[in-house]
């Protein structure tokens, strides 16, 4: 009883708000008089949008905001969803296991870096959210990461708690490692064929069958000692079960439909074929199955492999029916995402709307997060751009970008802080010119990601 008296003391005395007992912040955010670029209905001239709790509470003409609300006067400016990357390896200290055919046990929630400028950088750009993937030199690689880039927030911050999980795949080239040289005494890694890439994934689809039925047979009691937990099958007995999905790194098109021959052949559905750089002959199959295509808008002849890319690939996948992303896999791309969304309007006549989507809802769709975030609409997160002009001009640049309702990039405050940050900069360059130069720099770790996604990643 007395517990209870010194609670509702405390609550009258102001300490503890009806707000905190209830979870509940009650900022507001009332942006004001935008071009709103809904990516879902349409375009909302000089339009409101009011933010409360990090969700989008209202659209509309003359909206009202509590006294002490942040207002963002956005008068001649345009608002869009932020920029969704739907294959990205931002932020990871490390990104190829190489050392095994299958190495699904792996996980890029392990190797996330909120420290990497490349965040910034991609805000700065208008992406707030990104699909972290393993690299592609395996058949079947690490798990992903689907993370919203909360620069300068805690590495727990930064991972979508519902975003369904996912696994990354890979075809051709990069998995068969025909261009990676034994070292001496070291026997060549398995697969080295097209083929047999493809037999490693149903290999392991096979292992991966019977070891969910000894899992079932000791559930429904037929058998009495339970199986010996396996972390490598685990991640594909979900996939079988509908729990994970498939993101596969591809370009030629056969090998595109062999992988949805082995999906129809062990029931599960491919989420995304990544690249994707002739999907646009089998369009009719991709689209039958419900698989999504996220690729380059115009990036190819880097290799044997990708010849054949053409730039109306996305019109063709879209009018195919296919879901269609356009992704960076890079973290200068990342920075332009928007221009290369504007590309496919000009090849193929793709409309603006859709055009928009494909960097914002139809990533969301792939990922499994429309619900949360993609468009401008009442209930999802407030994951907003404000642009100076609109984002298909290459004039454009994010004036703010906000996830959840907090700016995580503010144009003039960044240029407020440049002359702060060079000052810093030439006293740090001193104090490097007094150290001993007998010996050579280290590479920052930045450098050795960047050398190591070079060497690794092969795109």
């Amino acid at each position: 009883m007395k517990r209870v008296v010194c609670f509702l003391l405390i609550l009258v005395s102001g300490l503890l708000s009806p707000a905190f007992l209830l979870g509940q912040d009650k900022r507001e955010v009332l942006i004001r008089n935008a071009t709103v670029l809904t990516a879902a209905k349409g375009v909302l001239e000089n339009t409101d949008i009011l933010i409360q709790n990090g969700k989008i509470a209202k659209i509309g003409k003359n909206l009202k905001a509590a006294a002490g609300a942040e207002v963002i006067d956005a008068t001649g400016k345009f608002v869009s969803p932020g920029i969704i990357d739907c294959h990205s390896h931002s932020m990871l200290d490390a990104i190829n296991e190489g050392t095994f055919a299958v190495t699904s046990m792996t996980n890029m929630r392990d190797v996330l870096n909120p420290k990497d400028i490349a965040i910034y950088r991609a805000l700065a750009g208008g992406v707030t959210t990104a699909n972290l993937l393993h690299g592609s030199a395996n058949a079947i690689g690490g798990l992903n990461t689907v993370v919203k880039f909360k620069w300068g927030k805690p590495v727990e911050d930064f991972p979508i708690p519902d975003a369904p999980p996912g696994i990354k795949f890979a075809l051709g080239e990069n998995p068969k490692r025909t261009h990676f040289p034994a070292l001496p005494n070291q026997s060549p890694r398995y697969p080295r064929t097209r083929m047999g890439v493809m037999e490693t994934i149903r290999d392991a689809f096979v292992r991966a069958r019977d070891y969910k039925k000894s899992w079932d047979d000791y559930r429904a009691g037929k058998t009495r000692i339970p199986p010996r937990k396996d972390l490598e099958l685990e991640p594909l007995v979900e996939i079988l079960e509908g729990k994970r999905l498939v993101h596969s790194h591809g370009y030629r098109a056969d090998e595109l439909l062999n992988l949805l021959l082995i999906a129809d052949e062990f029931g599960f559905r491919v989420a995304t074929l990544q690249h994707g750089l002739e999907a646009y002959k089998i369009a009719p199959e991709i689209a039958k199955r419900g698989t999504g295509v996220s690729i380059f808008s115009d990036y190819w002849g880097y290799k044997l492999e990708a010849y054949d890319s053409i730039p109306y690939n996305a019109a063709i996948l879209w009018k195919a029916g296919v879901v269609v992303s356009i992704n960076s896999d890079s973290d200068e791309r990342m920075r332009r995402l928007n221009l290369d969304a504007a590309k496919v309007e000009k090849y193929g006549g793709v409309p603006e709307e859709e055009a928009l989507k494909m960097i914002t809802l139809n990533a969301a769709k792939q990922l499994g997060i429309d619900k949360r975030t993609g468009s401008i609409e009442v209930g999802k997160d407030a994951d907003l751009v404000v642009w100076n002009a609109h984002p298909f001009s290459v004039y454009a640049r994010p004036e703010l970008t906000m996830i959840e309702g907090e700016v995580y990039f503010d144009r003039s405050k960044d240029i407020e802080r440049r002359a702060a940050l060079e000052k810093e900069r030439q006293e740090l360059e001193k104090l490097d010119v007094n150290k001993s130069n007998n010996t050579t720099a280290p590479r920052l770790p930045s450098e050795k990601r960047q050398a190591e996604r070079d060497d690794a990643e092969y795109h």
